[in-house]
């Protein structure tokens, strides 16, 4: 109990709200690793990355072929979800190149601009694609109105987006602070925001509907205010889940992985 309890002092202290971390080493090492080279990690980012962009294009590819007007792509929160992905897997891959290149990254004046960008598009996308996934398979792909241009695609852009994320998630060895949940809510409610501007400019659904999704209807405000504070709980539950897997991980990796007598930054 006594570890518990330090966990959660630790966690709710004021510190934990900022992008601060002593150790910057954790934003480029694997938990999945014994040594303290930066190559691994850079590897398996840069399968990540390049899986991103081809989900990515593929998306905007096949939509521009589609019955779809492209210009419906944008408006989606699907599809902000696959920007952030490669938002992330891009900064992600950025840092294990400047700590391959440097042979290390200087935290003694703080954690560099890049690490932060990429800190927070990782705590912001992770639960954010984990949700897209929860909110179209629970409540949109047993509608009537077929929002998969493509089968496959539709794999990927709502289930392949969140194990990529959940990959970045396992390899990685920086922490998920609990108090950091601010950060997905924030970039939800900006697409909140534009929801209700596109609905009140006039903006419709590739169906004909004035909405973007059915449930995200703002002709009817009480149920959909209800759908979006269902929504909001269910992102915060998404994150201490991520919490709760980092935790696990970090775990497993002290106790079966990590040789800290290793102190070589080098492969």
């Amino acid at each position: 109990m006594g570890r518990v309890k330090r966990y959660f002092s630790n966690e709710f202290s004021r510190q934990k709200w900022s992008l601060e971390h002593d150790d910057a080493s954790q934003f480029y090492i694997s938990s999945l690793q014994s040594s303290r080279s930066a190559v691994p990690l850079l590897l398996i980012r840069l399968i990540i990355f390049i899986g991103c962009i081809g989900i990515l294009l593929a998306s905007t590819i096949l939509t521009g072929l589609s019955w779809v007007h492209f210009g419906y792509w944008p408006v989606y929160l699907t599809h902000w979800g696959l920007v952030f992905i490669t938002v992330t897997s891009g900064f992600a891959f950025y840092v294990s190149v400047i700590a391959v290149a440097q042979g290390s990254i200087d935290s003694s004046l703080g954690l560099p601009w890049y690490v932060k960008a990429y800190w927070l598009s990782y705590n912001s996308t992770v639960p954010i694609a984990l949700f897209i996934t929860v909110f179209y398979w629970i409540l949109l792909a047993t509608g009537e109105e077929e929002y998969a241009i493509n089968p496959v695609l539709d794999v990927f852009i709502h289930a392949i987006n969140s194990v990529l994320m959940l990959i970045l998630v396992l390899v990685s060895q920086h922490p998920s602070n609990i108090l950091h949940v601010y950060q997905p809510i924030a970039v939800t409610l900006v697409y909140l925001v534009f929801s209700i501007i596109y609905y009140f400019a006039g903006g419709t659904n590739p169906f004909g509907g004035h909405f973007i999704y059915p449930p995200l209807d703002w002709a009817k405000p009480g149920p959909t205010t209800g759908v979006v504070f269902g929504c909001a709980f269910v992102l915060i539950v998404l994150h201490l889940c991520v919490v709760v897997i980092s935790l696990c991980r970090d775990w497993f990796s002290k106790r079966y992985i990590r040789d800290n007598r290793t102190v070589s930054i080098h492969p």
